[in-house]
């Protein structure tokens, strides 16, 4: 099929016939000649010396080849091991200046630090076997202080995790800006409140796989891992090993789901390539749910203490904030405290700021990126304080919001906190949410419903967000001598529909059948060189790539067109997918056509043949989406439930490529930021047990827990890419879970509640309204 224009179309995926049909492969289903299993010993205390390890009964049991530990592994690593996985808005914030980054242990040697991390590895002919092997591995521990609080880990005398890391800080980020002493002793009204932002799991529905195999051509070994950044792998795993880029292929087949938590290399990738090398066989390893929430990153965990001094009509005259973020055991979210603080403005012209960020390791499983990053705390911090100011002033939310926005005219523009937002009209967006969800309409009912008895919510929140990392991308685009299109780019999209966004952009600009066209990814021996999918970077950094390789092709089918024509290339023009002579529309060809020409040899003088392009792409700087998203909710005080009534967002991320993909990311986005609103939790025990293990206690959403979402748009293109487009993939989530904590916390206003932490359970909602009751 050949439609005249694509881009903008809500095109069906071309991902979901081979998805739906079960005909796609994702690393559990590879199966390879002689392949060896592999399960693994994990700590069961959170800190505690390794005095001694006996697999001898493991070794013993049939199935079983071998049993590795730390020491047997490290023999057969030749670089340090590189597991600082993220998306840092400015890459210098991964690495803190003054403090040692401590390096991570594939396996552990002398020290556990966390509850699940790995001590020794089993290899054995299946996956049963070697599970019950691991299970028969004796280690002697000897129990060592712990700390989960990162509060309580800053102090003098906590325990430490690591001798040259005083009072386990981990990273410090500070910004101070303006006289912010004087916005205070200025200020008609001061609200203060402290957050604790709970800590998350990322469950994408395929938990990590790996398999690895030695290559006899290369002397290296190819890896199939569900991983969003198979380059980052294949260097990290390069160096470690101490081959070169070549000998290692990384490739990530179907990959269902990542949000972040699969976002560079964990230990579980440099063992498997490791045991491969050493065996001489391939290794499989698939993570099971139970792993998945104790040794894979988790995300948010952060407390904070904010200020607000504001003007007696709610103008913002300056921000005091502390932020803890929790880091686990291990540096792989170094950048999240600064991340929280850059944006910790939001939407709003703030003049003076003072931002204390600080990152402490615990006890715990290492912090990292899961959709947001540090965007979605600071977004939740700054709506929970707007609201605040608002009901503390008794103005509506929306207009204390409104009257602080920073304005369309001052854009581009550098916040107090230091960043630089390229393009935004918040006041749009505001205006769009609050009159498709009727907001003062709801206003008013919500009076007549509290006369009834019955305590309704109506919460909004602006956000703003940061994406489109670089540093660069990369694409290639073929065009084969039948016309049909092959793209290689170097993202690595598991579920956002990027082939098709991809190919729409190819037929609308070269006039492929869209049919024809077959996007390629995530295999480094095909794409040399990328850096993956996170941080909503693939369609505006991976999608420049594409659009600037089209526009080489463009420019040489124009040349090979003119030639075929018998005009001059000025007299060319490109017309409803056809290169045409101006004036004379009959005389035109094909893409097909030019294709045919450039393998087959009738081309210019002095031209090479072929029809191929590569580019990358390197954004200037990153890209500001936005919206304004209001939530309708009722709670009732006899149970602590909450129930959404209505759902609006209103979401800017610049032109849509394809709508249905837009609409399709907003609604998995609605869904994970609500689920932190209300039910999800990672809980350790006061001695760093890991209390939610299982999906059984683990507070996942389900679908009759949800609703059917209105969403809408506006328009606001950025001038730093192509395409003009802003990321989408995270944005819903940054905005959903201020949205419905503040819709709560405004349903229990007449008990005079003012703020609750969130996952706003039932439990914690009854509670607080029978403390009220009592007062």
């Amino acid at each position: 099929m050949v439609i005249s224009h694509y881009v903008g179309a809500r095109v069906r995926r071309k991902e979901d016939p081979r998805l739906i049909t079960g005909s796609s492969q994702y690393v559990d289903d590879l199966k390879l000649p002689g392949m060896l299993h592999v399960a693994f010993v994990r700590s069961s205390y959170p800190h505690a010396r390794i005095r001694g390890i006996d697999a001898s009964a493991a070794k013993a049991m049939p199935g079983v080849v071998d049993v590795f530990t730390g020491r047997d592994l490290a023999a057969r690593l030749k670089g340090k091991p590189e597991l600082i996985p993220g998306e840092a808005p400015h890459p210098e914030e991964q690495k803190p200046e003054g403090i040692p980054v401590p390096p991570e242990e594939p396996i552990a040697v002398e020290r556990a630090l966390y509850v699940g991390q790995p001590i020794a590895v089993v290899v054995a002919t299946s996956a049963a076997v070697a599970r019950d092997a691991a299970e028969a591995v004796v280690v002697d521990y000897e129990p060592l202080p712990a700390i989960i609080d990162p509060e309580v880990a800053m102090q003098d005398g906590a325990p430490q995790l690591y001798p040259n890391i005083p009072n386990n800080i981990g990273e410090r980020w500070e910004r101070v800006h303006g006289d912010i002493e004087a916005a205070f002793a200025q200020a008609h009204v001061v609200v203060r409140q402290r957050f604790r932002q709970q800590r998350l799991a990322g469950i994408p529905m395929e938990t990590r796989a790996i398999v690895a195999a030695p290559d006899p051509l290369t002397q290296g070994v190819t890896v199939w891992s569900s991983t969003q950044a198979p380059h980052w792998n294949r260097n990290a795993l390069a160096a470690a090993l101490g081959l070169a880029h070549g000998q290692v292929r990384i490739i990530a087949p179907e990959v269902g789901g990542g949000f972040g938590v699969k976002i560079g290399a964990y230990q579980e990738d440099f063992i498997l390539a490791a045991l491969a090398l050493h065996l001489h066989r391939p290794v499989k390893w698939v993570e099971t749910r139970s792993e998945h929430l104790m040794a894979t990153n988790h995300g948010r965990d952060q407390v904070v203490d904010y200020e607000l001094a504001a003007d007696a009509e709610g103008r913002i005259l300056g921000l005091r904030a502390r932020i803890v973020q929790n880091l686990g055991a291990y540096p792989r979210g170094l950048y999240l405290p600064s991340t929280t603080g850059l944006m910790a403005c939001g939407c709003y012209d703030i003049p003076a700021v003072d931002i204390k960020a600080y990152g402490v390791y615990t006890n715990t499983m290492a912090v990292g990126a899961y959709r947001g990053a540090g965007r979605p705390e600071a977004a939740y911090y700054i709506e929970r304080m707007m609201d605040l100011l608002a009901r503390k002033l008794g103005k509506d939310p929306a207009e204390v919001r409104r009257l602080n926005y920073i304005p369309p005219e001052k854009f581009p523009y550098t916040t107090a906190a230091g960043e630089k937002y390229d393009t935004g009209d918040y006041a749009k967006a505001l205006d769009k949410a609050l009159e498709i969800s009727r907001y003062h309409e709801w206003r008013q009912k919500q009076q007549e419903l509290r006369q009834q008895g019955r305590f309704v919510g109506v919460g909004l929140a602006s956000y703003v967000e940061i994406c489109g990392f670089g540093p660069y991308e990369s694409a290639v685009v073929r065009v084969e001598p039948s016309g049909a299109v092959t793209v290689y780019t170097g993202t690595s999209p598991h579920g956002q529909g990027l082939e098709t966004a991809l190919a729409q952009l190819v037929a609308d600009r070269l006039g492929a059948d869209f049919d024809q066209i077959v996007v390629l990814h995530g295999d480094t021996q095909s794409v040399p060189e990328g850096h993956g999918t996170m941080g909503s970077r693939s369609l505006v950094v991976g999608g420049g790539a594409v659009l600037m390789a089209i526009d080489r092709i463009k420019e040489k089918a124009t040349q090979i067109a003119a030639h075929l024509l018998e005009a001059a290339a000025e007299d060319i023009e490109f017309v409803d997918g056809k290169w045409r002579v101006k004036g004379a529309p009959d005389r035109a060809v094909t893409l097909a056509e030019i294709a045919q020409a450039a393998y087959g040899g009738n081309l210019p003088e002095g031209m090479e043949p072929g029809l191929v392009a590569t580019d990358f792409f390197a954004p200037p700087d990153e890209v500001f989406p936005f919206g304004t998203h209001v939530a309708v909710v009722e709670v009732f005080p006899e149970t602590g439930e909450v129930e959404i009534l209505e759902y609006y967002s209103v979401d800017d991320c610049g032109p849509r490529i394809n709508p249905l993909l837009v609409e399709g990311q907003v609604h998995g986005g609605l869904a994970q930021g609500i689920a932190q609103a209300l039910w999800e939790e990672v809980r350790y025990d006061e001695n760093g047990q890991l209390l939610t293990g299982t999906l059984m206690d683990y507070a996942m959403p389900k679908a009759a827990m949800l609703l059917s979402f209105t969403t809408d748009h506006t328009e606001t293109p950025t001038p730093l890419n192509p395409l003009g487009a802003k990321g989408i993939g995270e944005a819903a989530t940054i905005g959903s879970t201020p949205t419905i904590a503040n819709a709560v916390m405004d349903a229990l206003a007449p008990f005079g509640i003012e703020h609750l932490d969130i996952p706003l359970t039932p439990q914690k909602i009854w509670q607080a309204i029978q403390r009220a009751k009592q007062a």
